[in-house]
């Protein structure tokens, strides 16, 4: 299940953003609510260069196990991004189709990657 995030309609040029998952929707919620600020510039950078390598300690493709996601049977890259101090995103990148699925966003720290 895909819901798409609410703001605002995408150009060809920038990215589809939606989300994989109920707890991804939930989550991010919460980080809005927490942070909307932070969760606005997460939401542009996104929407505009997903595969970005302009600041690594914020965004950046995740490694080991993590380095890649399923979504409908198709794998494909996996990325974070830092919102705030302890709040992340992690998304699949779907190039062929210019969309980023969110599958884990939160206030909190992903319990895995500790």
């Amino acid at each position: 299940m895909t819901v798409p995030l609410d703001f605002g309609i995408c150009s060809e040029v920038q990215r589809r953003l939606r989300f994989a998952t109920n707890e991804a929707a939930k989550g991010w919620g919460e980080l809005g609510a927490e942070a909307p600020g932070n969760a606005r510039r997460c939401f542009e950078a996104l929407r505009r260069d997903p595969t970005s390598r302009s600041d690594p300690d914020r965004q950046h493709r995740l490694r080991g196990r993590l380095a890649t996601g399923n979504l409908g049977g198709r794998d494909h890259p996996q990325w974070g991004y830092e919102v705030t101090a302890g709040g992340r995103v992690r998304y699949l990148v779907d190039e062929a189709r210019r969309t980023v699925h969110f599958v884990h966003a939160s206030p909190r720290h992903p319990k895995d990657t500790e």
